[in-house]
């Protein structure tokens, strides 16, 4: 071989290793990698059609998938995930305070509302409206203390009680100022307000809860509303505190403008029957 065919192939390889290289880095900036608890059906139909929109935008997501809920804001810290998809703002703070960490929300996703299901009378609900709730009514709340204060929150926001309280403070039954039909509210475990509408007259009941007891979501009478009482309970794109400074800032963005978007909207709202609405 003469001297300039092997100084040409040299240039040739060299210039291939430079496509290869720079191939490779623009794959990487534009990959995320997302960290999840283990998807329902509703999850993969709205990250399916994540997917789908980001094709056009050349961005690819790699998921991985967690059963416990103290490991994907670990992953996130570690970099070992980009972002994570799993909590609510309440959650990512309490976790930040617990591990000293400065983890931040990138983006609003959506907000899983909790309800105030009517009471049943052979197995047919009580009431049509809140207005109908008699005098002296007995409702149902959860007695943990983030889930009660989500109920009183809600039973506010219905017009039924009044609160000293706001915003993320949270309420407990001292924090009622007012209570015009002198509602008799009963703090239960959790586990158990599904089961109280056969005997209570209302009950407020989470939605992991409602869902496997088959409650019909027509008896809702009050859902939880999207205001500054409930901001702490919308759920968010995770990611940490320096993301905007990072090669898959530009990726990412992408990803929080199709994901607020109307077919994943759509999608959202009936792949989870109505459960989770978008907060965006």
């Amino acid at each position: 071989m003469s001297y300039k065919k092997i100084i040409s192939f040299i240039g040739l390889a060299f210039a291939a290793t430079l496509l290869v290289a720079c191939g490779s880095k623009t794959e990487e900036k534009n990959t995320i990698s997302v960290g999840l608890m283990t998807m329902t059906k509703s999850d993969k139909a709205r990250w399916d059609k994540i997917e789908e929109l980001l094709k056009k935008e050349n961005v690819t997501l790699k998921f991985k998938e967690f059963t416990d809920y103290s490991q994907p804001n670990k992953a996130v810290a570690n970099k070992e995930v980009d972002i994570n998809a799993f909590q609510h703002k309440n959650f990512l703070n309490n976790w930040n305070k617990e591990n000293k960490k400065d983890l931040v929300a990138i983006a609003d996703t959506y907000i899983s509302p909790i309800n105030l299901f009517s009471g049943t009378s052979k197995g047919k609900a009580k009431y049509k409206s809140v207005s109908e709730l008699p005098k002296g009514a007995q409702i149902a709340i959860p007695n943990d203390a983030t889930n009660e204060s989500r109920a009183l929150y809600l039973l506010q926001s219905s017009g039924l009680i009044k609160l000293n309280v706001a915003g993320d403070k949270l309420a407990t039954i001292a924090n009622i100022t007012e209570n015009k039909k002198n509602l008799d509210i009963k703090e239960i475990d959790a586990s158990q307000t599904a089961r109280a509408l056969s005997s209570a007259d209302a009950a407020i009941v989470n939605n992991s809860y409602a869902v496997p007891a088959n409650i019909d979501y027509k008896t809702s009478i009050a859902k939880e509303k999207i205001d500054e009482n409930s901001d702490q309970w919308i759920n968010v794109l995770v990611g940490q505190k320096g993301w905007k400074n990072s090669s898959k800032a530009d990726a990412i963005k992408k990803l929080v403008k199709v994901y607020h978007t109307d077919a994943v909207k759509k999608v959202i709202n009936k792949s989870s029957d109505g459960v989770d609405i978008t907060a965006w």
